[in-house]
């Protein structure tokens, strides 16, 4: 079997001018910042340039890495999440959203709050639930995009995020509230139009 270098591996072969290193860690790695970039722009156009832009901080700022603080996945991960914040906010691809920046729940909220992305098969569209995330202010956007969406645990989304696990629990239980809030009007809409199709049946 073929030796698979690791993505350090990979990162010390292409900083020494390896040009394949850079095509197989690129091909390894874009799927998942270009995901990452979409789910939190919705602009596929967006999404397509930060993922080479990512590539090209890391050709120029690879040295930087450091291990010891995570896997190379994560410090990409990093890279994105601060490119894509500064476009979403030159270019307003979100809508400005009232918010109290409140980001601490009580005990009985977060025992209320279940996972709006795991109702997702029973009541919600998948378009639905995008343009929920996407209508999120930016800090709970990306870590129900880390947390659910990558399905990274709480310690790696805060790696990414260089915040504490606690700033990426509360957050994420912020956001889950402010996600079936948003989700609501779609919710009662689904529920009204079951029951039209269902007095029709009985007409």
């Amino acid at each position: 079997m073929p030796h698979m270098p690791e993505d350090g591996e990979l990162l010390r072969s292409m900083l020494a001018g390896d040009e394949e290193a850079l095509a197989t860690l690129y091909r390894r790695r874009q799927g998942s910042i270009y995901r990452f970039a979409l789910q939190m722009s919705g602009s596929p156009a967006l999404a397509e340039d930060v993922t080479q832009e990512v590539f090209m901080v890391l050709m120029r700022e690879g040295t930087s890495y450091d291990s010891a603080r995570g896997p190379l996945n994560w410090f990409l991960f990093g890279i994105a999440r601060n490119l894509v914040r500064q476009r979403l906010g030159r270019e307003q691809f979100y809508a400005s959203l009232t918010d109290d920046g409140n980001e601490q729940s009580s005990p009985a909220e977060l025992q209320a709050v279940s996972d709006p992305l795991a109702e997702l098969s029973r009541s919600e569209t998948i378009e639905t639930v995008r343009k929920a995330v996407l209508s999120l202010p930016p800090r709970y956007r990306e870590v129900v995009v880390l947390c659910e969406l990558q399905e990274m645990s709480y310690a790696e989304a805060a790696a990414v995020m260089e915040c504490a696990i606690g700033t990426v629990r509360s957050r994420l239980h912020r956001a889950r509230a402010l996600l079936i809030e948003k989700m609501r009007p779609a919710r009662e809409e689904n529920s009204a139009t079951n029951g039209v199709k269902a007095a029709r049946c009985f007409a």
